[in-house]
């Protein structure tokens, strides 16, 4: 099988990226990982994917960040789904599980994760989504931990997840290549408002 992007198969988790958390991460990281989701958020608002936000016990680890929380916003006639958890894996939740069987998203078999940290809830719930069957594209420069050491483990991890035969598993990818294997092909509407975000 496949393990090209499809714009009517794919769906774009973002994992607790907190206020709290992020501060605990290094800056210039950090910065890279919001900027990167933030052209995640953007694509799968144009290309009308829908787009999924978990929140790790807020109260502790507090809001969303507020550079993620304006890129949700820019997205117009645009399903964005929300949930708080206190699981690390944000597929083994049960919310998650409410929202990700809906009617619309019958079709939705690949994910697109970004978030933190990568050794414990991106990890987590890349593992929860591969063991559910689905194929799960870990976005390795959107997403970070507290350390570099912690972060290539992370990577290490979901690479192990991957399935030889190319199906469901995990892939270890970038933001440039979600962006370019959505789209497809240049010289549409789609790859002129979406290729200037990439520099």
């Amino acid at each position: 099988m496949s393990l090209a992007l499809s714009r009517h198969r794919a769906a774009l988790l973002v994992v607790d990226i907190q206020e709290r958390l992020a501060a605990a991460m290094p800056p210039e990281v950090l910065a890279h990982v919001v900027r990167n989701t933030c052209v995640l958020i953007e694509t799968a608002g144009r290309l009308r994917l829908p787009i999924f936000v978990s929140q790790q016990y807020p109260k502790g680890l507090g809001q969303t960040v507020p550079a993620i929380e304006d890129a949700l916003r820019a997205v117009q006639n645009q399903m964005v789904s929300r949930f708080d958890k206190t699981e690390f894996s944000a597929a083994n939740c049960d919310r998650f599980a409410s929202v990700a069987v809906m009617p619309n998203l019958i079709a939705r078999d690949q994910w697109i994760v970004t978030g933190m940290e990568a050794h414990v809830c991106v990890y987590q719930t890349a593992r929860g989504l591969v063991g559910r069957g689905f194929q799960t594209h870990v976005v390795a420069d959107a997403m970070c931990s507290r350390t570099k050491a912690n972060w290539k483990i992370g990577c290490k991890l979901v690479e192990r997840l991957a399935d030889p035969t190319g199906g469901g598993g995990a892939v270890l990818t970038s933001t440039e290549v979600v962006v370019f294997d959505l789209l497809g092909g240049a010289g549409t509407d789609d790859f002129k408002a979406l290729s200037r975000l990439i520099k």
